[in-house]
């Protein structure tokens, strides 16, 4: 199962996180390494939000990112939710559908 960690961003984000910006990574890393975190990465364009994918039975290693992260912790996050991703195409799909399947 895969959920989706959505991060809406405060407008002086860009400004504020270069502080944080080396134990959030770490933090990222640390998650991609134990196989919790699939790809994570700031929307652009405005870099007003961000998406983190995450693997596994539900949305705890999700919910236990954000509550560590220090850019959460340190204000630059407005808001999260995490919400479940029923993914169906791809090779790491959780619930593959072919086109003669469906």
């Amino acid at each position: 199962m895969h959920h989706v960690l959505f991060y809406e961003l405060e407008d002086d984000y860009m400004e504020r996180r270069p502080p944080l910006r080396r134990e959030h990574l770490a933090l990222a890393w640390k998650a991609e390494a134990s196989g919790e975190l699939l790809l994570a990465g700031a929307l652009g364009e405005p870099a007003d939000g961000a998406m983190f994918i995450f693997s596994g039975p539900g949305p705890a290693a999700a919910e236990r990112f954000a509550e560590a992260d220090p850019y959460v912790s340190g204000g630059l996050v407005r808001s999260w939710s995490v919400r479940p991703w029923n993914t169906v195409v791809g090779e790491a799909a959780s619930n593959p559908l072919l086109p003669d399947g469906a």
